[in-house]
């Protein structure tokens, strides 16, 4: 059996931890430059706020209805995660972290397995404070509808176990098509269109039919609903093959200097992901665009990728073969609205191909980079960094509302008079 614990609005019950007088109030989270609506509490979601509103389309009801907005407060959210699935890891030795609000258990072997799945939400709740609901299932699939019908159906004790045919089958009746984990748009109309409406009627589908049509991922899911497991725990985390770090900045950047600046940060930022995994890189892609929406102001994209001559880690080589990039695509008379800067071509460290002519690994250069990794651990995000990351930070999104992070920073932790 494979239980799915799923953080309940999650984004807002962070933000409700360190303000209990929030907790029957309207709380919205908003994505990045305070955008658009990334995560409700069922009080704000029982006004009728949608989620990926923009923030302007709802400011009024903010103002009218006393709804308190947030801007996103990622490094209190990933922090309140790894504190969650820390709970997790006292109830079994194998947990697959599937997003920073969701994570899969193995509970073979367990019995009176309800008990079981209240006491780790109880568990999880008291340790961290943060709500949650339990699925448990046969397979992957039918934990994900196990917690959405716990969740819908059952929030007051937020556990669901299919243990049963009939429960099965209640749970697959209630799943509409498109709530099934895996379809997408396109297949939910193809399935409605073939009146297969709920889970259950998928479930009942003809095995050569849905493989027809849904190809080997539908025969996949199509046995999962089934009750028989095709998707294992992913119990060690694979390196990523590409990563990509972007921004939209706060502002309309109009000269190259805080462009730059903020090609420098996120070349820096996809470096350190490179050596947290333990990996190199052989292409550095740039990107820059202007804002689409912007309809009066002219537009332009454009990206180009270095290749490297050795694939590399360092901050300092991503840095500069970034910016050698941005040169080559930047162009004046534009109000930029975003970059990024992608690395790909992504190997172990140790086993890249090394250039015919080129000298053996610097060992003092990985030594300067684990010094600067190891300080910034210790000491905070960017305390020592290089001089092309800049200090004005012109270009930074905008979070007007953010609130401190109460777990990660000392100068931040909460103050209480008594």
């Amino acid at each position: 059996m494979i239980a799915l614990v799923d953080c309940n609005n999650f984004y807002a019950s962070c933000e409700r931890l360190f303000a209990p007088e929030l907790r029957s109030k309207p709380v919205v989270v908003l994505s990045n430059n305070d955008g658009c609506v990334i995560a409700r509490s069922d009080e704000a979601k029982a006004m009728g706020i949608k989620m990926g509103v923009p923030a302007f389309e709802i400011k009024n009801l903010i103002e009218r209805q006393k709804v308190y907005a947030f801007s996103s407060n990622y490094t209190l959210y990933g922090d309140i995660s790894n504190r969650v699935v820390q709970t997790l890891s006292q109830f079994t030795d194998e947990i697959e972290i599937y997003s920073i609000d969701e994570a899969f258990l193995n509970l073979r072997g367990f019995s009176n397995l309800e008990s079981y799945a209240t006491q780790i939400r109880s568990t999880v709740k008291q340790h961290t404070g943060i709500p949650t609901c339990v699925g448990v299932a046969p397979t992957k699939t039918l934990a994900k509808i196990a917690n959405r019908y716990a969740k819908k159906h059952h929030k007051g004790v937020g556990v669901w176990v299919l243990d049963t045919s009939e429960k099965v089958e209640q749970a697959l009746k209630a799943t509409s098509i498109e709530d099934i984990w895996g379809v997408g748009r396109r297949y939910a109309k193809m399935l409605e269109a073939h009146n297969i409406l709920t889970a259950y009627d998928l479930s009942k589908a003809s095995e050569n039919w849905v493989k027809a049509n849904m190809s080997v991922v539908g025969q996949r899911m199509l046995y999962e609903l089934r009750g028989i497991s095709c998707l294992s725990l992913e119990l060690i985390n694979e390196p990523q093959k590409n990563i990509c770090t972007s921004r939209s900045f706060g502002m309309m950047l109009t000269d190259k200097a805080p462009l730059s600046e903020a090609v420098a940060n996120f070349a820096a930022a996809c470096a350190f992901k490179l050596r947290k995994q333990r990996s190199v890189a052989n292409f550095v892609q740039v990107f820059v665009t202007t804002n689409p929406f912007a309809k009066n102001e002219k537009q332009y994209f454009n990206s180009i990728t270095i290749t490297l001559p050795v694939a590399d880690s360092d901050s300092r080589i991503i840095i500069k073969n970034a910016l050698l990039g941005l040169s080559k695509i930047y162009r004046d008379g534009f109000k930029y609205k975003k970059a990024g800067v992608i690395v790909s071509g992504i190997v172990p460290e140790g086993e890249y191909q090394l250039a015919l002519f080129s000298p053996n690994p610097d060992n003092n250069a990985r030594k300067v980079m684990q010094v600067l990794d190891v300080i910034n651990h210790s000491n905070g995000s960017n305390k020592l960094k290089l001089a092309a990351q800049g200090f004005d930070r012109t270009w930074r999104v905008k979070n007007e509302r953010l609130s401190q992070r109460f777990t990660t920073r000392f100068d931040e932790l909460l103050t209480i008079n008594i």
